[in-house]
């Protein structure tokens, strides 16, 4: 679909510009007036983790005027392998401050504004207004929907990609052209069944793949060349190297962007409609958690208990607590699990972050396992506050 640019042409270039930006002037597409509009955009990112990592710099090295950076995390040592923004030595700090610092080293020309806190519905509506366009670098669905619904209040193009172990996603949702991200996906999967980066991975170039997608698709809406994925949704398989585009139509029904909106559906509580845990999981996790300094004051009295760790192999060969017992959470899901497990003995879960083991614990209760449990905080808790020197991922 062929839409006019979203950003007017500002002032004219100056001779230092000309020479930055000549690979973008002789453009017959772009040329001077494309890049005037670049350099007349403001463009917020939200999040400067994966996805946000090329997204950012390509932009600063585009020319795009005014950048906004929406994050309140800290650089990890894990987030190298994929975050390419930051570096070693910027761990500890501020992923905004360290985002800003590369920027002003590939672009001095660009102006950056950072909003250092965890976007919500009391700010969403403030901080989307002050920019043309949004780019998505995030990896929850609570955000997700809580950035789709701002802008479709706010007429506003989002750019949006998502990115899991070898396969990526992107696409523009542009209530005012076409269909929004709800149009998409009316409700987010069900608590537990769609992993994040953080617990299934993610194959660290995959990023700059999508993210270099989503830069595209921005600097496409913002100059008017081009076709945006307006309507149509980017499928990317990195092991077998295929692109594939399906067409997205608008749900005349959408609870967000039809001419009949659902009022509840108004920037609503995304943690709660986006919830972590199935309400199955809610329930038997409020009386049967443990945490990890239970657990080891079980195995220090030599306690009888079976102690299952429920996620994927490879992260078994990572860290593991003492004296576990690997059956994947799959196992639980199709049953195949529960035929073999104790019945003399309890038994105690544990995962990565305590997720699945409560998903797992749902299973076990609704088979009949009364004196089952589940560890809080998982092996992340277990190597941060029992054993120091295992390592976290």
């Amino acid at each position: 679909m062929k839409i006019p640019p979203l950003v007017e042409p500002g002032r004219a270039l100056t001779v230092d510009e000309v020479r930055r930006y000549s690979r973008h002037l002789i453009i017959p597409d772009l040329a001077m007036a494309g890049q005037a509009r670049l350099m007349n955009a403001k463009v917020l990112c939200v999040g400067a983790g994966g996805l946000g990592s090329p997204a950012i710099m390509y932009l600063a090295a585009a020319g795009v005027g005014t950048i906004g950076i929406a994050e309140f995390d800290t650089v990890d040592e894990s987030n190298l392998q994929r975050q390419i923004i930051h570096g070693q030595s910027d761990i500890g700090k501020s992923k905004a401050k360290s985002a800003q610092e590369k920027i002003a080293e590939i672009n001095p020309y660009v102006n950056v504004v950072l909003h250092e806190t965890r976007l919500d519905t009391s700010n969403v509506m403030e901080i989307f207004a002050q920019y043309d366009i949004i780019v998505d670098g995030t990896d929850n669905f609570a955000t997700r929907y809580l950035v789709n619904d701002a802008c479709v209040l706010l007429k506003k193009p989002y750019v949006w990609g998502s990115i899991y172990r070898f396969d990526g996603q992107a696409s523009v949702f542009w209530a005012e052209y076409g269909p929004c991200y709800r149009c998409l996906y009316p409700e987010p999967p069900p608590p537990g069944m769609v992993p994040s980066c953080a617990e299934g991975g993610v194959l660290g170039v995959l990023c700059a793949s999508i993210g270099s997608i989503q830069t595209t698709e921005a600097i496409k809406v913002v100059t008017g060349i081009g076709e945006p994925l307006i309507g149509s949704l980017m499928i990317y398989d990195g092991l077998e190297m295929s692109y594939r585009k399906i067409k997205v139509r608008k749900d005349p029904n959408c609870p967000i962007c039809s001419e009949n909106p659902t009022q509840t559906a108004l920037l609503q509580d995304y943690e709660a409609f986006c919830g972590a845990l199935s309400d199955a999981a809610e329930v038997a996790v409020k009386d049967s958690t443990i945490s990890v300094s239970d657990l080891k004051s079980k195995i220090d009295k030599s306690e009888n208990f079976f102690l299952i760790d429920v996620r994927e192999p490879s992260e078994f060969e990572i860290v593991r607590i003492p004296g576990s017992t690997l059956i994947p959470k799959q196992g639980f899901l199709d049953g195949t699990a529960l035929t073999n497990l104790p019945q003399d003995k309890p038994i105690i879960l544990h995962c990565k972050s305590g997720v699945r083991s409560a998903e797992c614990l749902a299973i076990l209760k609704g088979a009949g396992f009364a004196d089952a449990t589940h560890v809080s905080g998982g092996v992340l808790a277990w190597a941060k506050q029992i054993d120091t020197s295992l390592p976290v991922y």
